[in-house]
């Protein structure tokens, strides 16, 4: 199967985020989840328009969505052949409360792994792809990973506390061995903003599979480093949540899992 084409797929998704998304921001309510999370008439309507456009344009590759029920998407993994995953706004909560931070994000998946990835930002119209062997561009530019120069004190840290270990949580509080911390709310944006050499860590305690499936891809084709805190590979194709270190700078990478490494944890707790 010859992949579908990233200059289609861009193109489609930029129209119906700017259809869909942009002129809803700030303007329609949220609803509540059985999870706990949002889902608000922006994130439903753009699932759909993708869906059929994905449907119509490749109709022998499956779909998988966030916004399905868990059976549906468990059921869509179990699928032989190819398959899409996507999230249509990552970033529902900063979208509903005002913040203009949030994305679609778009992966494919053949024989297992990830082989295209999407991730647009219709806010600032940055969209952010990758082909597996072929490398990763922001609008067309080639985009890889730079030597930051900063010592690990220096450095600029993503981290989501929320999902964190309640001892790694406390001691990154307490004793952080970076420069400061951000956390902008929206995975796919943290992928692809480390991606662009846009702050130097990452470190999430427990993402969903559309929340790191375009940004495995985008950050290993632009040469950049991450696994889980356990040190495995991040994706896998699973319901299961994972864990995330990462950063676009080798020296910086090593020397900040080996301090999240020598932090003890009880395995018998988790964040919330």
């Amino acid at each position: 199967m010859s992949l579908p084409d990233l200059e289609i797929l861009v193109g489609a998704i930029r129209r119906i985020a700017k259809e869909e998304i942009l002129p809803r921001f700030e303007k329609v309510g949220f609803e509540v989840k059985g999870d706990g999370s949002l889902v608000t008439e922006a994130d439903l309507v753009t699932n759909q328009r993708i869906q059929t456009f994905l449907q119509h344009h490749w109709p022998n590759i499956a779909f998988l969505s966030e916004e399905m029920t868990t059976a549906e998407q468990e059921r869509m993994l179990h699928q032989p052949g190819a398959l899409w995953c996507l999230d249509p706004l990552d970033g529902t909560s900063n979208f509903a409360a005002g913040f203009p931070l949030f994305a679609v994000s778009l992966a494919l998946f053949k024989n297992g792994e990830v082989v295209l990835a999407l991730t647009y930002d219709p806010v600032r119209d940055e969209a952010f792809t990758a082909e597996k062997g072929k490398g990763a561009w922001l609008n067309g530019k080639p985009l890889r990973c730079q030597t930051s120069g900063f010592p690990l004190n220096n450095a600029v840290a993503m981290v989501d506390f929320k999902r964190l270990h309640p001892e790694i949580r406390q001691v990154l509080v307490s004793n952080a061995p970076f420069g400061s911390q951000r956390n902008i709310g929206t995975c796919a944006l943290e992928w692809a903003w480390m991606t662009a050499n846009r702050g130097q860590l990452y470190l999430h305690g427990s993402m969903k599979l559309w929340d790191l499936a375009a940004g495995t891809l985008l950050l290993s084709e632009a040469g950049g480093y991450a696994c889980t805190l356990e040190g495995e590979s991040v994706f896998r194709l699973s319901m299961q949540t994972r864990s995330v270190v990462a950063s676009c700078d080798k020296a910086l990478f090593d020397r900040w899992f080996s301090y999240l490494q020598a932090i003890p944890r009880d395995s018998t707790r988790t964040g919330s």
